[in-house]
């Protein structure tokens, strides 16, 4: 009898469990589903204020009187070479993560622009890249912005995309601040412009609402960011709190 009663314990443990397992669902953000139509790129030009893909939203603004917008876009678009605003969509990976298709680009307008989930989600992975025009203008510098480095390489440069991770009740977790160019270190050959896709986990901040995105340069001026404030993103996995 005992022996009985101990298996029924460990069988209604078994199913519980289970029944917790299957409350557990998986989201991946990975854009594929997006079409970005024949110019390869969405930048909210008509109004639509953000798009969603899988338990995210996405904000876009759209100003049709400069023909500008801010926030998120998605592209498609894998053109490496030109480093000017006419590539502002492109990974300079030339893909998005994995050799996938789509993506998104980030622009960050002065203003930090939130990526919201429509349930509160633990993030295990958030991937992020340059864009080739950010790249290149680090690389070489324009008119408009310096050489990472200077001219003899010795100038304490970086470039970063700080992500604020937002509780379940709206209120800050977390910050990860993630550097796509970093010439801080007294051993130049340490410097670098990050040129892959790099991986980040945010589960630290369990379950959260959503993600603060902004990014920063130490090359800045009285108008703001002198380098070009843009980044990739794409797979952003996680666990959908489960319902009780």
């Amino acid at each position: 009898m005992k022996k009985t009663a101990i298996l029924l314990a460990i069988l209604s443990l078994l199913l519980y469990s289970g029944c917790k397992k299957e409350k557990e669902t998986i989201d991946l953000i990975d854009f594929e589903e997006l079409d970005p139509g024949q110019s390869g790129y969405w930048n909210g030009s008509g109004n639509e204020g953000g798009f969603g893909s899988g338990n995210g939203w996405f904000v876009n603004n759209y100003n049709a009187e400069w023909s500008s917008w801010s926030g998120f876009s998605y592209t498609s678009h894998t053109d490496t070479g030109t480093g000017d605003y006419t590539n502002m969509y492109s990974s300079f990976t030339g893909s998005g993560e994995e050799l996938s298709e789509i993506y998104s680009t980030y622009y960050y307008s002065g203003t930090p622009d939130t990526l919201k989930f429509l349930v509160p989600e633990k993030v295990t992975n958030i991937s992020v890249s340059n864009s080739t025009y950010a790249y290149k203008t680090m690389l070489n510098g324009n008119e408009f912005a310096k050489k990472f480095g200077g001219p003899d390489g010795t100038d304490p440069d970086w470039f970063l995309l700080k992500l604020t991770t937002l509780g379940e009740d709206g209120n800050p977790v977390i910050i990860y601040s993630i550097y796509l160019a970093d010439y801080r270190s007294d051993n130049s050959s340490l410097d670098y412009i990050s040129n892959v896709w790099n991986s980040i986990d945010l589960s630290e901040s369990g379950y959260i609402s959503g993600i603060v995105l902004q990014i920063e340069s130490s090359d800045t001026g009285q108008y703001g960011i002198n380098t070009p404030a843009y980044a990739c993103i794409d797979n952003i996995r996680g666990v959908i709190k489960p319902v009780d």
